[in-house]
């Protein structure tokens, strides 16, 4: 995987501050802590899955915690806090590397290591549906929320504005989770937000719900300098009917999520709960038709942790 030149990004990196629980009971020698995200995107609840999942199969209980999600989880992996989180394949790659995020640079996290690439997790851009935002180029000078200060979204949302064309002091930038987020936009406060997740995404459906909105399309010139500048961009495309009043295909791009860990982490337990997730797939209620074992390495830029390695061959 080739290194790129991201956005340096300031502000606070959002390691702490955790809330929420999928908890369970048990032996704590046999209890894992898995990270996740808000609880307005996917990894919360496709967590919960692998939870319900492992719990079952094996010896070891998930505890799910909700983040930040994944600049906050490759902290609370390099510090050995967390045994098992999702995160972004880019900020997998700035945290091992050191590099793309400001708070990553020079750290060099050596210490993670990679379970499996899941599903691709999809840029969306949200606007109410009479804001006359149709086009990235139509985000200059408007109030936008790009994700929680330091998190992965605000560097996936300032990468592709710049690619546009939009510096930051083009702009207002506004930053928190995608449920505020999707709530300010439901308020008026803001004029658009980025959520990064795989569709649906709950926030955005809780809010379709309730309010007429758009999805703005990264599409054309604008897509093809996206991905020019930034490699770990794919193509990908909201299908119509995502959410209610979305009656199109909406063009975009998206990064790949991940599970990962530490090198701390015992073999036999990485394994075990490896094993458990790909051999329980009908089991999962969330982006089924991407999470296979045949594709469980694409995408993946940080070396495997010896058990996942153990399973996969």
């Amino acid at each position: 995987m080739k290194r790129r030149n991201f956005i340096a990004l300031s502000g606070a990196a959002g390691l702490a501050g955790l809330a929420g629980c999928l908890g369970g009971d048990g032996d704590n020698s046999n209890q894992l802590s898995w990270h996740a995200g808000g609880q307005g995107g996917t990894y919360y609840p496709l967590s919960g899955d692998f939870k319900t999942i492992v719990d079952a199969e094996t010896d070891y209980s998930l505890q799910v915690q909700s983040t930040g999600a994944s600049t906050a989880n490759v902290g609370s992996l390099n510090r050995e806090e967390a045994d098992f989180a999702l995160i972004q394949n880019d900020v997998a790659h700035f945290a091992y590397t050191g590099t793309g995020i400001e708070e990553l640079q020079g750290t060099e996290m050596t210490n993670l290591r990679g379970v499996a690439s899941l599903y691709p997790e999809t840029i969306h851009v949200i606007t109410q549906a009479d804001s006359g935002i149709e086009t990235i180029d139509d985000l200059e000078g408007q109030t936008v929320n790009t994700g929680d200060a330091g998190s992965g979204t605000q560097v996936n949302a300032l990468q592709i504005l710049e690619s546009a064309g939009i510096s930051e002091g083009d702009f207002d930038e506004q930053n928190a989770d995608f449920d505020t987020a999707t709530d300010q936009i439901s308020d008026g406060d803001i004029d658009a937000a980025f959520v990064v997740a795989g569709w649906p995404a709950g926030s955005v459906e809780n809010l379709a719900t309730t309010n007429d909105i758009s999805l703005v399309e990264i599409s054309g010139d604008t897509r093809d300098a996206v991905m020019g500048e930034a490699e770990w961009f794919a193509e990908d495309t909201i299908p119509a009917d995502s959410y209610d009043g979305v009656e199109e295909d909406v063009e975009t791009v998206s990064v790949q999520a991940m599970i990962a860990t530490h090198e701390g982490v015992d073999e036999d337990v990485v394994e075990a709960v490896t094993e458990a997730i790909f051999e329980n797939l009908d089991d999962v209620s969330r982006k089924t038709e991407f999470i296979d074992v045949e594709t469980a390495q694409d995408g993946m830029p940080i070396d495997l942790h010896p058990g996942a390695e153990a399973y996969f061959n």
